[in-house]
């Protein structure tokens, strides 16, 4: 399992890649698989046998050199070693798989469009894509899918008995593709405090913050920069409602199974991945325009917290997960690929 040096598994705050892997790997493990995780730092919480390859590289996330560096070094490491299969988490290393002599299955995190979808194109055929929605997987043609293999997480254990009349929570990055000032109009409208927790940790963030969002904070709005994932859990645990007023393609979005596993129904704009995630009038509502968003944050007290819970359980847990690419790698290794693997894909319905 390579995953991006960026951060711990499991992540201490920031990090929503890093919480899916460690709940797959802990899944796998949970099959009987033996995990070896090459990253970054001096150990892991999950399952596996850790292989670190460098110090963290968090203060440079994004950047190329570092993740090229440590895909080196894990290559070196790989072709030392003894591994039926690899699967890498990173944005470089599928362009990097085809030196391998270990097949390789890629999962894709981010939108495949731009600069990510000419990566992507670059990929040896030989290297399983992955999409984790499909609303993702839709977003650019021609890429080799082998399958859609929804994300997962593995259960808190702790949920509210009850709806929660509590603040309206936006958990996100610092971005306008996140929608903060959407959040705080649509609660403003609805006459509900909000919290905005977020990632501010780059320039970029740190500027849209201090110059779209501050001039909009009144004393009904409460903000929260940089939040440990305790501090995550016991907000959306409180909480009235998550929103998610996304502008773009969201391929994913493990927030929404963060606030449904607690109990807590999700509000959002249907972009990306939203109506894979969550069903309307049941564990959330989901909208085409935001002047909506205000009468579904009064009407959320309506909504089953344990429908939310059980929705999380049944269609996105781990062991689903874990399960599903058990297929996906059983196939790969046996060379079996005349075909796509639609009947390995994860399908959640959330319509």
């Amino acid at each position: 399992m390579v995953v991006p040096p960026w951060y711990e598994l499991p992540p201490p705050g920031y990090g929503g890649l890093e919480q899916v892997v460690s709940a797959l790997v802990d899944g796998l493990a949970a099959l009987g698989h033996d995990v070896t995780l090459f990253g970054a730092g001096s150990g892991t919480g999950t399952a596996a046998e850790f292989v670190g390859t460098d110090q963290l590289q968090n203060s440079r996330l994004g950047q190329a050199l570092p993740e090229l560096a440590h895909v080196a070094r894990t290559n070196r490491m790989i072709a030392d070693g003894d591994f039926d299969i690899v699967h890498d988490h990173t944005t470089i290393g599928p362009l990097a798989a085809s030196r391998r002599e270990t097949p390789t299955v890629a999962t894709v995190h981010g939108a495949p469009v731009g600069e990510l979808a000419d990566i992507l194109k670059g990929v040896d055929p030989q290297v399983a894509l992955v999409a984790i929605s499909h609303s993702q997987r839709a977003l650019v043609r021609g890429l080799p899918w082998v399958a859609t293999v929804h994300n997962a997480m593995a259960g808190s254990g702790v949920s509210k008995p009850a709806p929660s009349d509590g603040p309206v929570v936006w958990l996100a990055r610092f971005s306008p593709d996140k929608g903060p000032d959407l959040a705080i109009e649509a609660a403003r409208e609805a006459g509900l405090p909000l919290v905005l927790a977020g990632k501010c940790t780059e320039p970029g963030e740190a500027q849209y913050l201090a110059e779209v969002i501050e001039p909009m904070l009144g004393p009904d709005v409460t903000l929260l920069r940089n939040p440990e994932r305790e501090t995550c859990a016991e907000l959306l645990l409180r909480a009235r409602c998550l929103i998610m007023p996304i502008r773009w393609s969201e391929p994913f979005g493990m927030v929404m199974l963060e606030a449904m596993s607690a109990g807590t129904p999700v509000v959002a704009l249907n972009r990306g991945a939203v109506p894979e995630l969550v069903r309307h009038g049941e564990t959330g509502f989901v909208h085409e325009d935001p002047a909506e968003l205000p009468q579904s944050l009064r009407d959320v007290l309506g909504l089953d917290p344990a429908a939310c819970v059980e929705h999380v359980r049944t269609q996105f847990g781990a062991d689903r997960m874990a399960r599903a690419y058990e297929r996906v790698y059983r196939r790969w290794v046996s060379n079996d690929r005349s075909a796509p693997l639609e009947r390995e894909m994860m399908v959640t319905s959330a319509t």
